[in-house]
């Protein structure tokens, strides 16, 4: 079969592109992803094939062979991230795998160079990829449902935290005034909690490339962020300073999901950081773009792992010593309201200098009203 690895070999480009062609037209929901999200992992594959039907003559030691394990880890992620795909199923993938082997198959034939023992092949390695691609796509379906509620069931004891802190503050000489404020503080956060089992609630229902609803909405940005650094001053003994050089800042955001992403970076400040430093909150209103940066001094994020960590489909969790670990998706929540907001989100991390999460958010692109957008 050394011909045949040969001839798919040396036209790789030619297959996939053929294959494209006919999911795009057979598969709807492929019709509005980019091409090389659609491709992913089907060129390496193609060419592992290739490389067993080099001198193979029959099935038996095809599981001892190098590229077989390619097989198995090209078709884990092709499985992955199709978990991240918008509207993708099981279905799609399987269909996607049998458009695989019909077009590979068709273009052997239209060169003389498919017979049974190839068929085989073929047949025995593209049905192994099937089978590993639809279970890695929903173990990744479940994981993400999975750390999507652990997370957002973490992110309501917050505000519960300050609510029942607040009611401990009243003694019954306390003045009217301070009754009010407390009273206040409290209703907010018990409203900040409904809204997050709401949350709560879509996240044990999101299917394949769905990710979270947006709230977008003309609103005073620096309230929300003043409310966040209030919140977490009540529940974390760190100390916690504000930089802010602006007075209000007005655009069209989600408000509710801004606060969300900075208590999310405000804890992992404190989990990750040292207690004898303070944490910077630093706000810049830049015109068009306003800015949120989290400063802590502590334990350095790698340089390696800096672009990683906002990566879902890395699964990077990093462990403090005390044994806390952290998700990786609510660094890739963080990701993903920012980048709804047509913003960017970047790290800046080192020994001497600390760590510093830095987010722009442009104040206008999106109009008012609800969205869906992709989790990262």
């Amino acid at each position: 079969m050394n011909d045949i690895a040969k001839l798919i070999e040396n036209n790789n480009d030619t297959i996939i592109n053929m294959w494209e062609e006919k999911v795009i037209k057979e598969i709807e929901v492929s019709k509005n992803t980019k091409s090389l999200v659609l491709r992913n992992q089907l060129p390496h594959l193609l060419n592992d094939i290739a490389v067993i039907l080099e001198g193979q003559d029959d099935l038996i030691n095809i599981k001892n062979e190098e590229s077989y394990q390619g097989i198995l880890t090209n078709s884990e992620d092709h499985g992955r991230h199709r978990a991240t795909t918008l509207n993708y199923t099981i279905a799609s993938i399987l269909e996607e795998y049998v458009v695989f082997n019909e077009v590979i198959t068709a273009f052997l034939r239209e060169r003389n160079s498919y017979d049974v023992n190839v068929g085989l092949v073929l047949h025995y390695v593209i049905q192994t990829a099937m089978v590993q691609s639809a279970r890695s796509f929903s173990d990744s379906i479940n994981d993400m449902k999975e750390k999507l509620i652990s997370m957002l069931a973490h992110d309501i004891r917050n505000p519960l935290s300050a609510a029942k802190v607040a009611l401990e503050m009243l003694k019954t000489e306390t003045d009217i005034h301070e009754i009010h404020e407390v009273s206040k503080m409290t209703a907010t956060s018990l409203d900040f909690s409904l809204k997050l089992i709401e949350g709560l609630l879509d996240a044990i229902t999101i299917e394949a490339g769905e990710g979270i609803t947006l709230n977008f909405k003309e609103c005073d940005l620096l309230k929300d962020i003043r409310w966040v650094v209030e919140e977490t001053r009540l529940i974390f003994p760190n100390t916690i300073i504000e930089n802010f050089h602006a007075s209000q800042i007005i655009g069209v955001f989600d408000g509710m999901a801004i606060r969300r992403i900075l208590e999310n970076l405000i804890t992992n400040a404190v989990k990750y950081g040292t207690s004898k430093e303070p944490i910077t909150i630093a706000v810049s209103d830049l015109g068009d773009q306003t800015r949120i940066s989290v400063h802590n001094f502590g334990e350095p994020i790698p340089e390696h792992k800096q672009d990683e960590i906002f990566d879902y489909l890395k699964s990077n969790k990093r462990v403090k010593k005390e044994g806390i670990k952290s998700w990786g998706l609510g660094l890739s929540l963080v990701k993903t309201v920012t980048e709804a907001h047509g913003g960017t989100v970047k790290v800046l991390s080192n020994e001497e200098l600390g760590t510093e999460f830095q987010i722009s958010l442009l104040k206008n692109i999106i109009k008012s009203g609800k969205i869906k957008t992709q989790l990262t």
